[in-house]
């Protein structure tokens, strides 16, 4: 397993992962988790591709910054360990949201969250500061960029990528530039101009990251998040740079695209690859056993997590650790998560059926060709014969005690 090499020894680089989005767009699927814990390709989680990709870059340094319900996500994140973070000195570790004489403990967006923590960032003095968030699935190598970073003097650099064609573009901050230079921004316009987009990573000198966030504080008003005031502003005080991230990039922040981007990793030449062994995804996700397959399935491009039970029919999806799929069942492009149970004769078609759900037998969730997908929360139970249609979506059952129970 081919993992890292140091980062130039002219700088000291600190990652900081941003992981306390409540992921209120995925509905049903971040009720009572943070989005970061979700499981992504089966067997991992989202956070372990941010991870993953710093590890396999060779920074030392990294921190995870949390805000939203941080149970299941701390437990999965086991100090640091499955990615050779846990050091004596330095490496790994997390930053809850806290309480203070001028703060109420909950930042509005993560460039205020940047501002909230900025005296443990000074105080680790860094060199660079590399920001990346924990919602995307993509193969990153940071030493790029941070050589680029490095040769380019840039008091910003924005790592950018360009979407394919008929993508929507309004969700993100959508870059202008000149192949270096970053010329305007425009964060989530209703109309957007073009498709080069910031990927949510960047590296900052950070000095001027610390006079522009003070500044901004001392004007009043909420910092938000960094397309709204911070970078805006860095445009018109300090040198902005881009750096192009050409492989693969893919947010995962609907249910469209949570199910359709892990459903991408099962073509017979996925654009990412999970299992790469020159860059595979590190995980401390507890080890099971063998997955089971009985003469009656019938598995056609389908991902099996250790510990499966599979007797039914699994078409063009991916199922999780210990999930039972009983023998007459049908599941096609769907996600199904770990030791959920889906009964004899049910189907389960273009769905995400979340951790612990059982799913009756005779049911009909969703429909192959619907853009929507059902979501069936944690540990709900859909009742025999019962049907969801397109877009559905049912909450999971029992919330907070969700992060004890789908490990």
């Amino acid at each position: 397993m081919a993992l890292t090499m140091a980062v130039t020894p002219r700088s000291r680089v600190l990652c900081l992962v941003l992981a306390g989005g409540r992921g209120s767009r995925l509905g049903a699927l971040t009720t009572g988790r943070a989005k970061p814990s979700l499981p992504v390709g089966g067997h991992y989680r989202l956070i372990d591709i941010s991870l993953s990709n710093a590890a396999h870059s060779g920074l030392s340094d990294v921190w995870v910054l949390q805000q939203y319900e941080p149970h299941l996500l701390n437990e999965h994140l086991a100090g640091g360990r499955p990615w050779d973070l846990d050091r004596t000195r330095g490496g790994f570790r997390t930053l809850p949201p806290f309480e203070g004489h001028d703060r109420d403990g909950f930042a509005s967006g993560n460039a205020d969250a940047l501002a909230r923590n900025w005296p443990l960032i000074d105080a680790f003095d860094p060199d660079i500061l590399l920001v990346c968030s924990a919602d995307h699935l993509e193969r990153h190598d940071f030493r790029n960029a941070i050589a680029a970073h490095q040769d380019s003097d840039a008091d910003v650099t924005v790592i950018t990528t360009e979407l394919p064609r008929g993508t929507d573009c309004s969700r993100y901050l959508v870059v202008q530039g000149d192949g270096h230079r970053v010329r305007e921004v425009d964060y989530k316009p209703e109309r957007p101009r073009g498709r080069l987009i910031g990927t949510e990573v960047f590296l900052y000198r950070p000095h001027r990251l610390a006079e522009t966030l003070r500044d901004l504080r001392e004007e009043g008003g909420d910092l938000g998040d960094y397309g709204d005031r911070l970078i805006p502003r860095m445009l018109e005080t300090s040198t902005v740079t881009e750096h192009r991230h050409e492989g693969h990039w893919r947010d995962l922040g609907t249910p469209e695209a949570y199910l359709d981007g892990q459903l991408e990793l099962l073509r017979p030449r996925p654009p990412l690859r999970l299992d790469d062994p020159d860059w595979p995804m590190l995980t401390s996700m507890p080890v099971r056993g063998p997955a089971r397959i009985d003469r009656s399935a019938d598995l056609d491009q389908a991902w099996i997590s250790p510990g499966a039970h599979v007797a039914g029919t699994v078409v063009h999806s991916i199922i999780g650790p210990g999930v039972t799929v009983e023998r007459g069942a049908t599941v096609r492009h769907s996600v199904v998560m770990a030791d959920a149970v889906i009964r004899r004769d049910a189907t389960v078609a273009r769905a995400v059926v979340a951790e612990q759900a059982i799913i009756g037998s005779r049911a009909t969730i969703g429909a192959p060709q619907a853009r929507r997908p059902v979501l069936v929360g944690a540990r709900r139970r859909v009742a025999a014969g019962r049907s969801l249609t397109a877009g559905e979506q049912l909450e999971p059952n029992s919330p907070r005690d969700l992060w004890s129970s789908v490990r």
